[in-house]
């Protein structure tokens, strides 16, 4: 589970729809990713964090 990636998503006030938008997937590739069900190219993983003005370490490393 990416519970970093909700929890960035959440502190911009964003849907998942929302974010889904934003960088060109659809709602139910956000769901995967944050439900641990998807591992995102590191291009989506880059186009993610910008969005979310977030590293791939504070998104996607886990501790």
């Amino acid at each position: 589970m990416n519970e970093k990636m909700r929890q960035a998503r959440q502190n911009k006030n964003l849907s998942q729809t929302e974010l889904a938008k934003m960088i060109g997937v659809s709602r139910q590739t956000i769901n995967m990713i944050e439900n641990g069900d998807y591992n995102p190219t590191i291009a989506l993983c880059l186009k993610i964090c910008r969005t979310l003005e977030c590293t791939l370490n504070d998104l996607f490393w886990e501790d």
